[in-house]
């Protein structure tokens, strides 16, 4: 029995700190009147733990709190009204959540009636804290989706297209969140690859059309399919991004590095051995019939191609240690520390290279 009281009294424990994990102070019937009405400005949101509205506040509450976290002068707080009833029906709190504001050195408090989003919430706080504290914004790779936008970036035959549809108050979605943003930044090289996510919350109308009932749910829009295809596998960057490059022909890991794969044209492999192979009088002709082929290749396979055509005249122009020795180089270039667009170039021409080598 006591063995089973101490799990419940462990478990109690463990949900009262997780549910304290954000920057937001936590405001009970004993610390209360120790934190308010003294020598700092305090922001109140009173909330229910089952409350929709409030789970949407959560997100954007959870910025301005991280946002003054460091400040002194002002304290942002919460009060769990299903805990703590008697604090809420002592400041007429009926409807969740709501948002009051406590001035220093009293416990009159005026109610926030502004929008519920981060920004316009810390220049409120701004306001009445006489502070001036910038929210600090992360640059994001993810393309951000919405319901004016979603057809023409989602829809578009050029792109092959990735979707995260997600909710702000999910905690699934909170924690893959920077999985999908080293995703978005592995593909961010590839001009026909967009990694982007839509709160399917807000918009309800697009999730019921495909068909989204869970967060978080990926779902592909290749250029051949704009129905879309739901990822089924692990929710880890290495599958992710494999599974990327075998539904849209990329070739890059989880760094957004090109593979060893890149570049190569499988339907030149039997010219390219043979042009290998080939006697100097031959190559030429070899040549000749690796040009006829290259014209008819399409997409990036074309580009390339192209690459494969400038290498193998400079393979007779410059003779037969030329591959192997510009393979080298490359390998030395690539050990140094160059931007990603050069990295790429030389990780395309090395690849190609290794070939006629």
């Amino acid at each position: 029995m006591m063995a089973l009281v101490a799990i419940i009294m462990g478990l109690l424990l463990f949900q009262s700190s997780f549910a304290e994990e954000d920057d937001a102070f936590v405001l009970t019937q004993d610390t209360f009147e120790n934190e308010v009405g003294h020598d700092r400005g305090v922001l109140i949101k009173f909330y229910a733990p089952w409350c929709g509205h409030c789970k949407k506040l959560v997100p954007e509450y959870e910025k301005l709190a991280a946002t003054f976290k460091k400040t002194k002068s002002v304290l942002i707080a919460k009060v769990d009204c299903d805990a703590d009833k008697s604090i809420c029906s002592k400041y007429g709190v009926s409807v969740y959540p709501t948002i009051k504001w406590f001035p220093q050195g009293s416990l009159e408090p005026m109610l926030y009636e502004g929008a519920k989003t981060a920004e316009a919430l810390v220049g409120f706080v701004n306001m009445k804290g006489g502070t001036n504290v910038k929210i600090a914004t992360t640059p994001s790779d993810v393309v951000p989706l919405t319901l004016f936008n979603f057809d023409k970036i989602v829809l578009d035959k050029t792109k092959h297209v990735l979707v995260e549809f997600y909710a702000p108050w999910c905690k699934h979605c909170k924690a893959f969140a920077p999985t999908y943003e080293k995703v978005a930044t592995a593909f961010k090289p590839e001009e026909d690859v967009v990694i982007a996510s839509i709160d399917g919350d807000m918009y309800k109308d697009v999730t019921t059309k495909y068909e989204i009932t869970s967060y978080p749910k990926l779902k592909l829009f290749r250029k051949s399919n704009k129905a879309g295809e739901v990822y089924e596998g692990a929710r880890n960057l290495d599958d992710i991004v494999s599974y990327i490059n075998e539904k849209c022909g990329t070739n890059r890991d989880g760094q957004g590095r090109l593979t060893s794969k890149a570049g190569i044209v499988a339907s030149l492999d039997k010219l390219v051995k043979k042009f290998v192979n080939a006697g100097d009088n031959d190559k030429k002709a070899i040549y000749s019939q690796l040009e006829e082929e290259v014209e008819d290749l399409e997409g990036s396979d074309a580009r390339y191609g192209k690459l494969y055509l400038k290498l193998a005249k400079n393979c007779m122009e410059k003779g037969k240690e030329y591959a192997k020795n510009e393979v080298q180089r490359l390998e030395r270039m690539l050990e140094k520390s160059i931007n990603p667009t050069k990295t790429d170039e030389f990780t395309l021409k090395k690849n190609i290279l290794s070939l006629f080598a």
